[in-house]
């Protein structure tokens, strides 16, 4: 293997310039749920495609996506035939700022102070891209890339990747390769290096329950007809039992079990009980028995309601039987559950359990797959090797409970596994005002990225 010194000590020398490039692409308000950032979504795009060009890539294109969607980014460097394709992931746009009052300093004006690295995207995920783009420029000026690659660079991550599967399904051989570095996620903290190798799926639902044709008054009515709100939370508090755990007729039957290994590997990780008590301020933790917290956030399914609606809610009080209740669901999902399988029993639950005194139906609203990763992928090796050789200490291992689209289409429609990984932290402020960088963090990252390549060969 070629000694990636030269490369380190080339990242090391341009940091300055690196930060520069950062804070340019930074200052683009690339808002892609927000129409009237339509045209700053794409100057995002073309600075990314410039920068591309300007790095050696070839056959960059900027590929439309359907529906008038923001664009895709293609580019490629296929040059050592023999020598594994390494398939860069990233996505250019960010979410809105509100409220921006309760920014620092702009949102789109990059500032650091002490450590940190103050900007909307600078962790999610316009940094984490740009230390790819400087671990690749840093090879290359050392040496010859040791791997062909190709980059698949989005602009709808942050409004659920919704034309990628599409565009994915058009274009999948485009995008083939061995591996994926996918480094939109982030450290469990600070030396705290990290691989998740699990995403959770998901099943989103609305069930509505209705009975009489309006709004009665309790007293003429009630204790003649049953109560559209007494049977939906009724029907909630079913779907659990008294162990934490789902009742959906078949929701366990093909879930993944955890492995030993896996076991030992969630016992390291450092969010345990006093971590979630702290984080959330609940008095006590709850949750399905025989796991430890941080199995059922990664490892384990879920239901939860996200929502409930029925009834008179203003001030004051007004005595009435509703004629309707409502209530969203969803379903964390993970290996090897499918979120069209569990709308199905979700639906038989119903049919069991729903009195016939009222009538109900359950809209699928949304899903998506999960992914799991091989521990064994030679991506993950060289990404443990890498994270290893930088921090010093082995990389802790995680399956992360929410999700993240593009890793599953990815598996699914193109047969390519990620690597995900990323230098953010959970102080970072991702999504909130006041996001930010940690810098040290965010070198330590371009170093193991020049030597994941490095490592694939």
């Amino acid at each position: 293997m070629t000694n990636p010194q030269t490369a380190l000590d080339y990242a090391k020398q341009n940091r300055e310039r690196f930060l520069n490039d950062l804070n340019e692409v930074l200052r683009i308000p690339s808002i892609s749920t927000d129409a009237e950032y339509k045209n700053e979504t794409l100057r995002a795009a073309e600075w990314m495609a410039n920068h591309l060009k300007n790095l050696g890539m070839e056959n960059v294109e900027i590929m439309p996506t359907d529906n008038g969607g923001h664009p895709v980014i293609y580019a490629e460097h296929i040059k050592k035939p023999g020598a594994p394709t390494v398939l860069v992931y990233g996505h250019y746009d960010v979410q809105p700022a509100d409220p921006i009052e309760l920014w620092e300093t702009g949102p789109y004006e990059p500032e650091v102070r002490g450590d940190l690295l103050y900007a909307r995207g600078s962790s999610d995920m316009k940094g984490q891209v740009l230390a790819t783009f400087h671990a690749i420029e840093s090879v290359m000026k050392a040496s010859e890339l040791p791997v062909n690659l190709k980059f698949l660079i989005e602009g709808e991550e942050e409004i659920g990747s919704k034309n990628l599967e599409s565009f994915l399904k058009k274009h999948s051989e485009k995008f083939k390769a061995d591996v994926s570095l996918n480094p939109d996620a982030g450290m469990m903290g600070i030396d705290m290096p990290t691989i998740t190798y699990g995403l959770r799926g998901l099943a989103y639902m609305e069930i509505n329950v209705w009975g009489p044709k309006a709004d009665l008054h309790s007293g003429l009515y009630g204790g003649v007809v049953h109560n559209p709100a007494q049977v939906l939370t009724e029907l909630v508090a079913k779907m659990h039992d008294d162990k934490g755990r789902v009742t959906l007729p078949g929701f366990y039957d093909s879930v993944r079990p955890i492995s030993d290994h896996e076991r030992k590997d969630f016992a390291r990780l450092p969010n345990d009980d006093m971590h979630y008590l702290e984080e959330t301020g609940v008095p006590a933790l709850w949750g399905e028995e025989g796991y430890i917290s941080a199995e059922r956030t990664g490892a384990r399914p879920t239901l939860e309601v996200n929502g409930l609606l029925s009834g008179w809610t203003g001030p004051g009080s007004k005595t009435v039987l509703p004629a309707k209740a409502m209530a969203k669901i969803s379903c964390r999902l993970v290996a090897d559950q499918d979120h069209e399988e569990v709308f199905k029993q979700m639906e038989r639950f119903l049919e069991s359990n729903a009195p016939k005194t009222i009538h109900w139906e359950v809209k699928n609203l949304t899903g998506s797959p999960f992914a799991i990763a091989d521990l064994e992928n030679p991506g993950v090796k060289a990404m443990h090797k890498a994270m290893e050789t930088v921090w010093g200490s082995r990389p802790f291992y995680r399956r992360e409970g929410g999700s993240i689209g593009a890793v599953a289409m990815l598996q699914s429609i193109c047969g390519v596994e990620s690597v995900l990984v990323g230098m953010g932290l959970p102080s970072d402020n991702v999504h909130s005002p006041n996001e930010h960088l940690h810098l040290p963090t965010w070198y330590k990252g371009i170093d193991a990225f020049i030597h994941f390549f490095y490592n694939m060969v």
